[in-house]
C-alpha cells in the first residue's frame, strides 16, 4: 500500500509541475506574446495556490471516503487539465492560466496519501512511512528531467501527453490494487463540523507554519529555481531545469530521512536543526555568490534541511493528532505548505522587476526561517512535551 500511495503521488506531483520548467520557454514563446516576469511567475504558481487550498476539502473526504476512492478520483480528474494545456492551453496567456489552475488538482493527492498511509502502520513508524509517501513528491523532479527535453525534441504536446497516460494508468491500478487499512472508521459528523473541529486544534496551526516554512520553501524553489538560475547565472532552460533536479531528488531524499530521525530524536530537534541550515543558506544565497561552490553548497544544504523539515512535520502530526483526524490536519497543514510555496516566488518576480536582484526575497526566508526556528524551540516543543506527558498518564 505504501509503494502504490507513493507511486501514485509522484505521478501526481509530476502533472502538478509540468509548468514550472516551461516558464523560461514561455517567456520567449512568440504565440504567448512577450511575457513579464510577474506573469511567468504567476503561471507557475497558480497550480500551487489551489492544489493547496484544495487539499483542506480533499484531506477531509479522504477521511470519510477513503484512500482509495479518492486516489482515482484526484488522478482521473487531473487528466482533463493535463490534456487541456497540452492541445489548447499554450495558445493563450489566459488558456495557460486557465488550465493551471485546474491543473492544481494533482497537488492535492498529498491529503490523500497521508491518512491513507498513516493507518497503516503504528504510531512509533509512522514518521517513516509518511516520510516515505513524502519522498513521492520526487515527482517534480521528473518534471524537472524530462518536460523541456519533451518539449523541444518530441512536440508541445508530448509532456502531458506522457503524463496523462500515467495518471490513467495509475487510477486503474489503484481502483483495482490500493486497500484502506483494516478497520478505518469513518467519521459521521458532518464535512463542516469536522474542519472547523480540525482547525480549533493547537497542532493544526503550528504544524501548519512549520510546513509552510519547509514545504513551502521546497516548493517555491522547486518552482522558481529554473527562472533565478537562468536570470542570476545565464544559465540555458536545461541547465537550470536540470540543477533543479538535483536540489529537488536531494530534498526528496531527505524527507523520509527526517521522518525516521523524528521518529528516533524526536520533531523538534529535527525541525530546529533544518531551519537553522535554511537561515544560513538563504543568507549566504542572498549575495549570489559563485555558482560553483559556493552557491550550489548553500542552495543543496537547503534542499537537505527543507527536505528533513518536511518528514519531521507530519512526524509531529503522527504523534500527536487521532488517526481519525489525519486526513483533516493534514489537508489543513497541506495547504499552508502549498501557499507558503505560492507567495514567495510571486515576491520573487516582483522583487527581481523592480530591483534585477533576488537578494531581498532570499533575506526574507532567512528571516522567516529564523521565526519560525524560534517557534519550534518554544510553543512546538510544549505542545509535543504534553502528549507525551498525557500519553504516560494513560
Amino acid at each position: 500500500m505504501l509503494v502504490l500511495a507513493t507511486v501514485g503521488f509522484a505521478i501526481n506531483f509530476w502533472a502538478w509541475a509540468l509548468l514550472s520548467p516551461l516558464g523560461p520557454v514561455f517567456r520567449d514563446n512568440d504565440t504567448l506574446g512577450a511575457l513579464s516576469e510577474w506573469q511567468v511567475s504567476l503561471i507557475v504558481a497558480v497550480p500551487v495556490v489551489v492544489g493547496s487550498l484544495g487539499r483542506i476539502p480533499v484531506g477531509a473526504l479522504t477521511d470519510r471516503f477513503g484512500g482509495r476512492e479518492m486516489f482515482v478520483i484526484v488522478s482521473l480528474a487531473t487528466i482533463v487539465p493535463v490534456l487541456f494545456i497540452g492541445f489548447y492551453g499554450q495558445t493563450s496567456y489566459a488558456a495557460l492560466l486557465v488550465g493551471g489552475f485546474f491543473l492544481g488538482i494533482s497537488g492535492t493527492s498529498f491529503a490523500v496519501g497521508v491518512p491513507f498511509v498513516n493507518a497503516w502502520f503504528p504510531p512509533e513508524r509512522r514518521g517513516l512511512a509518511v516520510g516515505i509517501f513524502g519522498a513521492g513528491m520526487g515527482g517534480t523532479a521528473i518534471s524537472a528531467l524530462t518536460t523541456v527535453k519533451l518539449y523541444t525534441n518530441v512536440g508541445d504536446k508530448a509532456p502531458f501527453l506522457f503524463a496523462a497516460t500515467a495518471l490513467a494508468i495509475f487510477a486503474v491500478v489503484a481502483w483495482m490494487l490500493l486497500g484502506d487499512a483494516p478497520g478505518r472508521q469513518a467519521p459521521t459528523s458532518s464535512l463542516s463540523t469536522r474542519m472547523k473541529a480540525n482547525a480549533r486544534l493547537p497542532i493544526t496551526w503550528q504544524a501548519s507554519i512549520l510546513y509552510a516554512v519547509a514545504f513551502g520553501g521546497y516548493v517555491a524553489f522547486s518552482v522558481y529555481l529554473p527562472a533565478y538560475l537562468k536570470a542570476a547565472y545565464d544559465l540555458t532552460p536545461a541547465d537550470a531545469a536540470n540543477r533543479m533536479a538535483g536540489f529537488v531528488v536531494l530534498a526528496v531524499i531527505m524527507r523520509p530521512v527526517g521522518g525516521w530521525l523524528a521518529d528516533r530524536l524526536g520533531p523538534v530537534p529535527v525541525l530546529a536543526g533544518g531551519y537553522v541550515v535554511v537561515v544560513v543558506g538563504a543568507a549566504i544565497a542572498s549575495t549570489t555568490p559563485v555558482l560553483e561552490p559556493l552557491g550550489a553548497i548553500a542552495f543543496l544544504a537547503m534542499a537537505m534541511a527543507l527536505g528533513s523539515g518536511t518528514g519531521a512535520t507530519f512526524a509531529l502530526i503522527a504523534q500527536v493528532t487521532d488517526p481519525s483526524r489525519v486526513g483533516g490536519v493534514t489537508g489543513l497543514v497541506g495547504a499552508a505548505g502549498g501557499l507558503g510555496g505560492f507567495v514567495p516566488p510571486l515576491i520573487m518576480g516582483y522583487v527581481y522587476g523592480r530591483t534585477d536582484s533576488y537578494a531581498i526575497g532570499l533575506w526574507l526566508l532567512s528571516a522567516t526561517a529564523a521565526l519560525t526556528l524560534l517557534l519550534t524551540l518554544t510553543v512546538v516543543r510544549g505542545t509535543a512535551r504534553r502528549h507525551d506527558q498525557e500519553m504516560a498518564i494513560a
